[in-house]
């Protein structure tokens, strides 16, 4: 009921200072009883995934939380997963300002963020305070100025220090916003790095006597050919799921509207057939040879329920504070 005042006051803010004010008042009560604020309780829907027993079906993307701050007061709001990153190994301050833009007839948000996150380093420490009984996922990237033929050695640093604290890993090589990184979703490239990932893993799994599933993440932009392409990279290198999709380059359903213009990836209302479309495609590819993992800042229930009664494997959404929920 208090929705339509609080999206009034927080759209009078620019998006980041939106997401910058919730987050603060995010920290404050994380770890403390006020907590309590924002609990929700979810009944139990347990679900089975990448080894893993997920409490409901429903999961917080990652990129709303990237240095895991908040993890606690997220998790109040009875996720049955949350996934915190991107992180690189070393800080870095992202693009530059302004870099977050609403298209607000069309329920969309382009992006251009960067991977701004304070390193990997700060992130486990923050991992190491909460108190969250989910599903934990990281999400994990390459540093901007790390050359894209290096970009593997990121991923690999990356997975050694969250390896321990991690419920799965999520191999982020779609974001737009990092100069070459969607090169890495393709042939001999994508090949090397998931021979690199997956040997880490069983290093990783042997010193650390558990097993942390790891999961790639795709972008909505590719040809049918590329996701065949990608489909099978993943099964022959036998990575335990994938995560569809990322934002968009497409802008072929917001011409003409305010800030369509601008550059990043472009997210919520506008990506929703988009993404559903490429989990309808890699689920006929793979045919059960791999758990899907929908992300698509829906905007209504209904699509959500959708998604799920269409894709026979456990599908996640992501949750944009700075867009409406519903109408």
């Amino acid at each position: 009921m208090y929705y339509p005042f609080v999206r009034k006051a927080l759209f009078q803010l620019d998006p980041e200072r939106a997401h910058e004010f919730t987050f603060q008042q995010l920290r404050r009560i994380t770890g403390t009883p006020f907590e309590a604020l924002v609990r929700q309780k979810v009944p139990a829907k347990p679900v089975n995934c990448m080894g893993l027993t997920f409490k409901n079906p429903l999961g917080l993307a990652a990129g709303l939380d990237k240095d895991g701050e908040c993890i606690d007061a997220l998790g109040a709001m009875g996720f049955g997963s949350i996934e915190i990153g991107t992180v690189t190994p070393r800080p870095q301050p992202g693009n530059d300002k302004p870099r977050l833009f609403r298209l607000v007839d069309a329920e969309g948000l382009i992006n251009r963020m960067g991977f701004n996150n304070l390193g990997v380093d700060n992130l486990v420490e923050n991992v190491k305070k909460a108190h969250y009984d989910g599903v934990l996922g990281i999400n994990i990237g390459k540093n901007k100025d790390t050359p894209v033929e290096q970009g593997k050695d990121d991923y690999l640093i990356c997975m050694e220090k969250i390896y321990a604290y991690a419920g799965y890993i999520a191999i982020n090589i779609s974001s737009p916003n990092t100069p070459g990184l969607r090169t890495l979703q393709y042939g001999e490239a994508l090949d090397d790095l998931l021979t690199a990932i997956k040997n880490k893993q069983n290093d990783l799994q042997a010193m650390h006597h558990k097993y942390v599933p790891i999961a790639v993440k795709i972008a909505p932009d590719l040809s049918e050919e590329e996701l065949i392409q990608v489909a099978d990279s993943l099964v022959r290198h036998n990575i335990d799921g994938v995560i569809a999709t990322n934002t968009t380059l497409d802008r072929s359903l917001v011409q003409g509207m305010k800030n369509c213009d601008q550059t990043g990836g472009l997210s919520g209302r506008p990506l929703q057939l988009k993404s559903t479309e490429i989990i309808r495609r890699l689920s006929l590819e793979l045919n059960g040879r791999l758990p899907i993992i929908g992300v698509g800042a829906s905007t209504r229930l209904s699509l959500r329920v959708k998604r799920l009664l269409r894709v026979p494997h456990w599908c996640k959404f992501i949750l944009v504070l700075f867009l409406k929920v519903r109408r």
